[in-house]
């Protein structure tokens, strides 16, 4: 079987995955980053989002071979010192989340978001999230807790 290399959350991990292994599988199986989550094994949900040099992908559409010698980062590894990301604690202070299935998903394309646009108008925000479904909010908290996560990060 296939080696693949990367970092994930600051740390360089390999393992052996068969050619056709995603990564959201390699993420959460082998190195058990259950955070990531899997929705509909169709590309749609965006629970499986996370960022891979930087940039937001659907880790369910991604071979884990194609993150070899990457630089992934998964909702875990978002806090630093104990301390929230402060796109985590604007959601949690907003209640942007019910179920909390969509969340890894949806704060991972956010933090995406803002590195791009660090001041986003509501209808940026909501047209960024069409690839990240929540069944259980009308998306109000969301936008909400993503508005006041980039005034916090802008300082």
């Amino acid at each position: 079987m296939p080696t693949v290399s990367m970092t994930v959350n600051g740390q360089a991990v390999t393992g052996e995955v068969e050619g056709r292994t995603l990564l959201v599988q390699f993420l959460r199986e082998q190195l058990s980053l259950t955070g990531t989550h899997v929705g509909c094994d169709t590309s749609q949900c965006g629970a499986c989002v996370v960022n891979v040099d930087g940039e937001s992908v659907k880790s369910c559409s991604m071979l884990a071979l194609q993150a070899d010698g990457a630089e992934v980062t998964t909702i875990e590894g978002l806090a630093s010192n104990g301390s929230l990301h402060p796109m985590q604690e604007a959601f949690r202070e907003h209640h942007g989340l019910q179920c909390g299935f969509c969340t890894p998903g949806m704060v991972m394309s956010a933090v995406d978001l803002l590195k791009k646009n660090p001041n986003p108008d509501e209808g940026e925000i909501r047209e960024w999230l069409e690839g990240n479904i929540c069944r259980c909010t009308g998306y109000h908290n969301i936008v909400k807790a993503i508005q006041s996560a980039a005034a916090s990060m802008r300082g």
